[in-house]
């Protein structure tokens, strides 16, 4: 569906990461419980995906954008809010929730590498 002007479409979160091999189960753990969260202040989607084929690029690419390591996979992932107000509120209670207190000191990966972003949504079949 296309989006004509006026019409409300989703707000969404998108974000992507490179994450060592070895951490893929505590990554997991690590995203159900982000995805629980963020379920439980508005979000009406959570997905994350770990890369299967994602080649290297010559000029730019997912794994240089995150500046992947031999030993890691690119991640990404996105979260679907109703609309930007939603959105916005459930990050300002996550920075005093307790799960996000706890990611701070028990992130799987490096998330100074992490590149994120939120975006109107402009079509979706």
């Amino acid at each position: 569906m296309k989006a004509e002007k006026g019409m409300n479409m989703t707000y969404i979160d998108v974000f992507i990461a490179a994450v060592p091999k070895v951490n893929k189960a505590g990554y997991v753990a690590h995203a159900e419980a982000f995805a629980e969260m963020f379920k439980r202040l508005g979000a009406i989607g959570y997905s994350e995906a770990w890369g299967d084929d994602v080649p290297d690029g010559d000029v730019t690419s997912m794994p240089m954008a995150v500046q992947k390591k031999d030993d890691e996979d690119v991640v990404v992932g996105w979260t679907l809010w109703p609309d930007k107000k939603t959105r916005d509120a459930a990050w300002t209670a996550a920075e005093t929730d307790p799960v996000m207190a706890e990611f701070g000191s028990t992130m799987p990966f490096d998330g100074k590498r992490m590149i994120f972003g939120g975006f109107d949504q402009i079509v979706s079949a």
